[in-house]
């Protein structure tokens, strides 16, 4: 077995009726295992997958315990040599697993892969990205933001510059499609069930790279991503989730170098961008 996929599912069954039925266009070359495990939905997701799809994997959980919880569920039972995290409200591109796996193989440095993500409209989703940083929770969905659009921090962070047309070594990669290589997830272990969702996919790239390995964007692995059909339904406690992980990575990662006297700044921060996303959110405004 070569690739393993897990998809997570929440009341999504349309959209992942449609993930289904792309991946063998996607993989014509390539074998597959494809693991589905749905989070207690209530929309008939895992009928739909038993009835429909019957050569996969569906692993139903009795409840909803979060992205990672449940992608690990899946990943202790995956035999592949690549492990593929995939979201439900994606539609896999002709060939673009066997691309995905192909640009595996010809670099053994990656630890992991990522996939070139569009818009359902055919524009390029920013889905290869550089790590957080202060300026960045700053100026990304907040009050700055909108004061100061498409301002340099931001473009740094999204890689917008980046013509996503080539190959490149970049700090994380999106987890709506990323590729693991299996070496590395016994290395690294899992994805940290701490992160409920939202920034687990940041964490697991960060940990790769700390251990020696890089993270490649691969723009011939060609995915169309939605983004949020399950996170939309739920619209608060996912914006409080996303916060709470935003905080859980700057605990983990950059508040142990940091002078313990100047640790409440980015946590304020964290808190205050958290109260304004929140007020946007009520008064019915995207935030930037």
């Amino acid at each position: 077995m070569v690739l393993s996929i897990s998809i997570v599912n929440w009341q999504t069954r349309d959209d992942l009726r449609r993930c289904l039925a792309s991946l063998p266009g996607g993989a014509p070359q390539t074998p597959l295992e494809v693991f589905v495990v749905d989070n207690a939905s209530t929309d008939g997701s895992a009928e739909m997958v038993a009835a429909e799809f019957p050569h996969v994997r569906l692993l139903r959980n009795p409840e909803n315990r979060g992205f990672a919880h449940a992608n690990n569920v899946a990943l202790r039972q995956c035999a592949g040599e690549y492990l593929l995290l995939l979201n439900p409200d994606t539609r896999v591109h002709a060939g673009a697993l066997d691309a995905l796996v192909a640009g595996m193989e010809a670099h053994p440095e990656a630890g992991i892969g990522g996939a070139k993500l569009l818009n359902p409209d055919g524009s390029v989703q920013y889905s290869c990205r550089r790590f957080p940083t202060v300026a960045t929770g700053l100026f990304r969905n907040g009050a700055l933001g909108r004061l100061f659009p498409g301002n340099a921090r931001v473009r740094d962070y999204l890689m917008t510059d980046f013509d996503h047309a080539s190959v490149a070594a970049v700090d994380w990669v999106s987890g709506a499609a990323l590729c693991i290589r299996r070496a590395v997830l016994e290395q690294i272990g899992l994805l940290d069930e701490s992160f409920f969702m939202y920034c687990e996919d940041v964490d697991w790239c960060y940990r790769a790279g700390r251990a020696g390995w890089k993270v490649l964007y691969f723009p011939d692995a060609v995915i169309t991503h939605v983004i949020g059909r399950s996170s939309d339904q739920a619209v608060e406690r996912m914006v409080r989730a996303h916060h709470h992980s935003m905080g859980l990575f700057f605990e983990k990662h950059y508040a142990p170098a940091m002078p313990a006297l100047l640790r409440w700044a980015p946590r304020l921060g964290i808190w205050l961008r958290l109260q304004w996303v929140l007020r946007e959110k009520r008064r019915g405004r995207r935030t930037p």
